[in-house]
């Protein structure tokens, strides 16, 4: 058979049969689908009508939209408080529906609150409970946002598919605050299965990672996804309090500058105003500096930091959140280690011990070994790092950075060796090293600085940083900086500076790797990288 002409119309310009034929199957197709969407509608909105002869009927149904009319004094009991202690007690609760199942006179609804669920029975009786109000419930697209009003009571047996396992309630009122659509782009129990599951039984859905970024806001209500950002949450409140705790000021630095902060290509370039252009800053790194030479001796900041990375692995982001540090020292490098040490056995105490139930929500779906590590933490030389790889058979120059791999290795034989996943390695080449890096006294080779591990991977690149104008400037010419761009920043250590150093370290790559998640998009509430911009 001959291919179709490109363009099939008749010398008049009418449409030829072949295209009026698809054009006509498309119209049947469009019309079929709009009438199976009102069908649906119709459907929908005869299951939610109120049965005007219902002697309940004022006690379910669609609430008035709430607009701040008025305060009622009425006081809503959260979910994760629902237990036995409440038991003939009458509550008030406000929560989306998780699942709903309904037969004939009677229906049972799952109330989810953030990580939390409880069951609610419906039975048809006489007083409390209508043919009506089972109709309507069952009714309720997955999702929506309504009030609960009844009575906690002891289940015949716990209900082992709800959080709040030894109590359900038995309502006397439900009204829907906020409606869902019918049709969700996935549903919250195919996003909440474990890879095994998955693996167990391939016909089971799959939500794929680009399908959860692009409805984020959905798939954040699954109980990993939430307990993940409180999660977050705590990191950012451990950070700041262990650190003020041991006297450090919280500063907020300036994100659009006038040159690099860390050198290199990876830098968001724009004009500003009619002033030249401008970047986005890849740390606060100069101003934390200009801080200490400012005498407030130890800072910190939590906030965006932006690099231009074409990277598309599973640990980098155009944008992530740092928190970074930086403190005066009177000796050693080592002072910044020794806080580093009590901050991060702060944090990981605070997260082990104190947040554990979150910890074990996230382990439900994405199971992983609890993170190990020590008081004090160990710490290693760079050389020494280098001599168990060589040691192990795996060939590094001893002046070059570790390969993503040699650091994962590496972290293999630390864990063996020392029963850590967590541990300092110092004394780093000084070529590979920015160009604000210290040198070593004894060997020009090597610089004052530090890497920080977990689970095998890097999360903090810090040092101690050259203090000396002259020797500043120097070092910022031989790594191809623009002096003139960074000139203010060179200045201020013009006017006597402190010796001082510190690090930064990325917030969403630490829950990534306290929690061993396989990708740092889990651990961005809407992550950019270099194919996502929204939402």
């Amino acid at each position: 058979m001959a291919d179709e002409p490109m363009n099939p119309t008749t010398p008049d310009g009418e449409m030829s049969k072949a295209q009026l034929k698809k054009l006509k199957a498309k119209q049947e197709k469009e019309a079929y689908k709009a009438a199976k969407a009102a069908a649906r509608e119709e459907q929908d909105a005869s299951a939610s009508a109120m049965d005007e002869n219902d002697p309940l009927k004022e006690n379910y149904g669609d609430m008035r939209m709430v607009q701040s009319v008025e305060v009622t004094g009425k006081k809503w009991t959260r979910v994760e408080a629902l237990n036995e202690q409440l038991v003939g007690e009458v509550v008030l609760v406000r929560a989306r529906v998780h699942t709903v199942r309904a037969k004939g006179k009677s229906a049972f609804l799952v109330l989810r609150q953030r990580t939390s669920t409880v069951q609610v029975v419906f039975f048809v009786n006489d007083t409390t409970i209508s043919k009506g109000m089972v109709k309507y419930v069952a009714s309720l697209p997955k999702e929506s946002i309504i009030d609960v009003e009844g009575t906690i009571t002891t289940p015949e047996a716990p209900v082992d598919g709800c959080t709040q396992r030894m109590v359900e309630i038995a309502p006397t009122k439900v009204f829907c605050v906020s409606k869902s659509e019918q049709r969700l782009p996935f549903t919250l129990e195919d996003a909440t299965r474990t890879e095994a599951e998955l693996e167990a039984n391939p016909e089971l859905p799959r939500v794929g990672q680009d399908v959860r970024l692009d409805n984020r806001v959905l798939d954040l209500r699954t109980p990993a996804n939430n307990a993940i950002f409180r999660l977050q949450s705590s990191v950012c409140q451990l950070f700041r309090s262990a650190l003020m705790t041991q006297g450090f000021t919280e500063i907020h630095t300036p994100k659009m500058i006038g040159g690099t902060s860390e050198g290199g290509a990876a830098v968001f370039r724009f004009q500003y105003m009619n002033l030249g252009p401008g970047c986005l800053a890849q740390s606060p790194q100069l101003y934390k500096q200009m801080a200490i030479c400012a005498d407030l001796e130890r800072v910190f900041e939590i906030g965006p930091v932006f690099r231009a990375e074409d990277s598309h692995t599973h640990r980098h982001l155009c944008e992530f959140t740092g928190l970074d540090m930086e403190m005066q020292i009177y000796e050693h490098y080592f002072e910044v280690l020794d806080v580093l040490d009590t901050l991060f056995v702060t944090m990981f105490d605070g997260l082990s011990k104190d947040n554990a139930d979150l910890v074990s929500t996230v382990f439900s779906q994405y199971p992983n070994t609890p993170f190990k590590y020590s008081s004090p933490s160990l710490r290693l030389t760079f050389e020494e790092g280098v001599a168990m790889l060589h040691a192990a058979g795996v060939m590094v120059d001893p002046f070059e950075d570790l390969s993503t791999a040699d650091e994962r290795t590496l972290g293999k034989l630390v864990k063996e060796k020392y029963d850590t996943d967590f541990y300092m390695l110092h004394r780093y080449p000084a070529k590979i090293r920015p160009f604000y890096t210290m040198p070593c006294p004894d060997d020009p080779r090597y610089s004052n600085s530090f890497d920080i591990f977990m689970r095998g991977e890097e999360i903090i690149s810090g040092a101690q940083r050259i203090h000396e104008a002259d020797m500043l400037e120097q070092r910022a010419g031989e790594c191809g900086i623009e002096v003139d761009t960074i000139q203010s920043y060179i200045d201020s250590f013009k006017l006597g500076a402190s010796p001082h150093g510190g690090c930064g370290v990325g917030l969403e790559r630490v829950v990534m790797l306290f929690l061993g998640l396989n990708n740092i998009r889990k651990s961005s509430m809407f992550p950019r990288d270099p194919k996502r911009l929204t939402p």
